[in-house]
């Protein structure tokens, strides 16, 4: 996503904000309160000056105690009607800027769990998720606070700029001549901010990155006495954060100074310029003070937006940021017209002339025309070396990735040609890397089925030879499993993946070494669970442990990216090919004859 980013023609410093207008536009009678009480705000600190140059030019030359008193609790009941819609403007400001990020932490969410896995073979997770809380959180304060001052500050400028023209058009010329002057350099800073507001948060990001690794892998990192190291290289990562940062800060600060002296600087000269014309009589001095509260108004506001103008800049990279990953196409997708999976399922899978090469290893085929049929109810396994091509299978299967080249079909329907949905829905994995939520015990084998009931749950825990150590836990199904199930066993992981796929109740099924992590008794109760769900099922199993696999109708032998050798286990033995010697390697204190027996 970075890479990308360099190579694009740098946008405006607020425009990626605009892209974050449709959210807004959903919650029209919030923003219409917001803006209504922003407007009426502003409206009472404009109606201020009006009342001291009354005071000045009639009160005190008259020495009219009651127009005094009168004025002042006029002042007073403007001041009440200020508090009012400040304090409203406020809620309703800062609560659609918390609706606004919870939809947009919503919606980049889902969007990213759409996302093929391509993408995530080349970005960090850790990185991705830094967007969805840093820069929302950045974006929070821009429509939040920022946004609200940005608003109102520019109302209070352009009506003070009004009522400076009624009251002096002259020196209202001279003011407006110096706007120019002031507004160009903070533009132009702003897009610098900007730029070092991004590179900032994507330093940021990948210190994040970086830290949930390592967080994650917290074991292996003390298994190896790595703290140092990784203290280390997170320490440089935050310090590199910490550079980028001041770099933006220091580019906000310089912003902030420039605007304000060239607002105040301008401001007094047209001051010094009204004075005079004060004591030649060409003015009262009423409204030279009328004129000066309008000038301080025009100064504050132009000051202050020359602050939220940097936030608001930083922002914009933020919000481009996110909107970067709302723009991410999933290499995976639905055909325009998918053609529906036959009804009901057949369980028939076909590979014809696959070849494919992983899109981070484009030089390197892991599949090379790869051919085979699996008919509905047969089971076959898949056995080969280590980088043989067998995971990229089921890889494949499940529309993970699409084929270079070849078909492969479900059901007599070519895949890319179906709804990627439809076809997940009809396999059941169990992998050889067991993913566990940080949930309960229910909720984890119950996540392909939501809403399963407690006893279908409860069903299928027992076929795969869980109940009994589910039951000892302290809180049986309501149990939290822990991050990534770090307080079961692997066995007791993969065996919740067992129950997982059983209670899916897919018509194909994929075993990849699903007993690997088992000891010998629970392989052995796990194979009889196993015996039951692959019953009238599509089943495909890879394993290692040839013992696993002896049941099989076919057993397909691969070999850099083919098919080498194909028959059942005896009838491979005799040929004393490849699976002859991946089993004699398994089984080395086993002969030939012993081998053939098996």
């Amino acid at each position: 996503m970075a890479d990308a980013q360099d190579n694009k023609p740098k946008t405006r410093a607020l425009r990626p904000l605009g892209r974050l207008v449709p959210y807004l536009s959903r919650y029209r009678s919030m923003v219409a309160m917001a803006t209504f009480f922003l407007v009426v705000a502003a409206a009472a600190t404009l109606a201020l000056p009006l009342a001291v140059r009354r005071m000045v030019d009639h009160g005190f030359a008259a020495a009219d105690g009651s127009f005094i008193n009168n004025y002042f609790a006029m002042l007073l009941v403007l001041a009440t009607l200020l508090a009012v819609a400040s304090a409203l403007r406020y809620y309703y400001v800062i609560t659609i800027g918390e609706r606004v990020v919870a939809d947009l932490r919503r919606e980049v969410f889902a969007h990213v769990t759409r996302l093929s896995p391509s993408f995530f073979d080349v970005n960090q997770s850790g990185e991705i998720v830094s967007r969805l809380t840093a820069d929302t959180t950045q974006i929070k304060s821009a429509f939040g606070s920022a946004a609200s001052q940005a608003l109102r500050n520019t109302i209070l400028c352009l009506g003070a700029m009004g009522m400076m023209i009624y009251t002096s058009p002259g020196l209202s010329a001279l003011v407006l001549g110096a706007i120019p002057l002031i507004v160009f350099p903070l533009v132009g800073f702003g897009r610098s901010v900007r730029k070092r507001s991004r590179a900032a948060q994507d330093t940021l990001a990948q210190t994040s990155a970086y830290a949930a690794e390592t967080i994650g892998a917290a074991r292996t990192v003390q298994a190896f006495t790595g703290e140092e190291m990784a203290s280390s290289r997170y320490g440089a990562a935050v310090e590199s954060a910490y550079e980028a940062a001041r770099t933006a800060i220091r580019a906000r600060a310089l912003l902030t100074g420039v605007g304000i002296l060239l607002v105040f600087g301008s401001i007094v000269g047209v001051l010094w310029y009204g004075a005079q014309n004060v004591l030649s009589g060409a003015m009262t001095a009423g409204t030279l003070g009328q004129f000066v509260l309008y000038s301080v108004i025009v100064a504050s506001s132009l000051g202050q937006l020359s602050e939220v103008w940097g936030e608001l800049s930083a922002a914009g990279g933020a919000a481009e940021r996110l909107t970067e990953l709302l723009q991410e196409v999933p290499a995976i997708r639905d055909p325009e017209a998918p053609l529906a999976l036959p009804s009901p399922a057949v369980g028939a899978v076909e590979f014809s002339g696959v070849s494919f090469a992983y899109p981070t290893r484009v030089s390197s085929i892991t599949l090379n025309n790869l051919s085979f049929r699996v008919k509905p109810g047969e089971t076959v396994a898949i056995v080969g070396p280590s980088g043989a091509g067998k995971s990229t299978i089921f890889s494949l299967l499940m529309r993970f990735y699409d084929p270079t080249t070849g078909t492969i079909s479900l059901d007599g329907v070519a895949l890319d040609q179906a709804c990627v949905a439809d076809i997940r829905k009809r396999l059941a994995i169990v992998p050889q890397d067991v993913t566990i939520f940080a949930a309960s015990i229910h909720d984890n084998i119950a996540f392909g089925v939501p809403g399963a009931s407690r006893e279908a749950v409860r069903a299928a825990a027992i076929a795969a030879q869980a109940d009994q150590f589910i039951s000892k836990l302290e809180n049986g199904y309501d149990t939290l499993a822990g991050e990534r199930g770090i307080t079961l066993s692997g066995g007791q992981r993969q065996r919740l993946a067992i129950a997982r796929a059983i209670l899916k109740d897919a018509p194909v099924l994929l075993l990849d070494e699903a007993t690997s992590a088992l000891d010998a008794e629970s392989e052995t109760l796990v194979q009889k669970a196993l015996d039951g769900l692959m019953l009238d099922r599509t089943t495909l199993v890879i394993a290692h442990r040839l013992a696993t696999v002896l049941k099989a109708d076919r057993i397909l032998v691969m070999e850099d990216g083919h098919i080498v050798e194909e028959g059942t286990h005896q009838s491979l033995i005799a040929k004393g090919g490849l699976y002859a010697k991946l089993a004699r390697l398994q089984f080395h204190d086993l002969d030939h004859h012993h081998l053939a027996a098996v």
